[in-house]
């Protein structure tokens, strides 16, 4: 499996509920322009599956076809793609119910299409920006579906919270419980908080923590409540978005 997103803007308004009319005449949009490009002389649109902001998939090529997205032949033929409708610019990170749908396709491909386990980006393998850091973070993760909690990721509490104390003033190199502060990272780059080159230092330094305040804020917290340092309420609810625990 492939994991795409369209590389071109995407309008930031259209994952609001009433703009969900718009998402299928997107994807005949999408089918349009790929028929339109006789560079690529494309038969039809090039994914297996295109997945909306609203967590509706929509058919492209289907089960059993070969692929057009992928790069390069063989990358065609061994994987399926599946494209969520996010972009470079404007609408960039996927919401909750996109991520939904992209698992919805997945377990479609799997169960009917004799796909594999395996779920990559686009990137992986091919030299190319797509699907884009926050859903490359997220596959990267292991492709959890929102709210999933799979068995074997925990996150202490008061490990990532000693870290966020202590980290910011360290020297450089020296981080504390990286394996904890790993996939706290890694949930704040998805969800378009923290810059990506500072999500896998295992460090809970200065941008982190900032990142994580911001996330404090989007949970309606403000002042000391929003410093930056987790809380068990929000790294709960974090963890449930990306796929892990916490213990204390």
């Amino acid at each position: 499996m492939k994991v795409h997103y369209e590389g071109a803007p995407v309008p930031p308004d259209l994952a609001k509920p009433e703009n969900h009319p718009k998402c299928a005449g997107r994807v005949r949009d999408i089918q349009a322009t790929h028929l339109a490009n006789h560079k690529e002389n494309y038969s039809d649109i090039a994914y297996s599956f295109v997945v909306c902001p609203h967590g509706s998939v929509f058919e492209g090529r289907g089960l059993h076809k070969l692929q057009a997205a992928n790069g390069n032949h063989q990358l065609n033929l061994n994987h399926y793609s599946v494209c969520a409708m996010v972009g470079d610019a404007g609408l960039t990170r996927p919401t909750t119910a996109q991520l939904g749908g992209i698992r919805d396709a997945i377990d479609l491909l799997r169960a009917k299409g004799g796909a594999g386990a395996e779920i990559k980006g686009h990137r992986d393998g091919f030299a190319t920006q797509c699907p884009g850091d926050p859903l490359e973070t997220w596959v990267n993760n292991g492709a959890p579906r929102p709210g999933a909690t799979p068995a074997g990721i925990s996150v202490s509490l008061s490990h990532v919270v000693a870290a966020a104390h202590t980290d910011p003033g360290a020297a450089q190199g020296h981080t504390t419980f990286p394996a904890d502060v790993r996939p706290v990272e890694a949930a704040l780059v998805a969800e378009g908080l923290l810059d990506p080159t500072f999500g896998s230092d295992g460090s809970f330094g200065s941008h982190t923590v900032d990142a994580y305040a911001a996330f404090q804020r989007r949970e309606g917290f403000t002042g000391v409540n929003a410093d930056g340092i987790p809380g068990e309420s929000t790294l709960t609810a974090l963890g449930s978005r990306h796929g892990f625990t916490v213990a204390a």
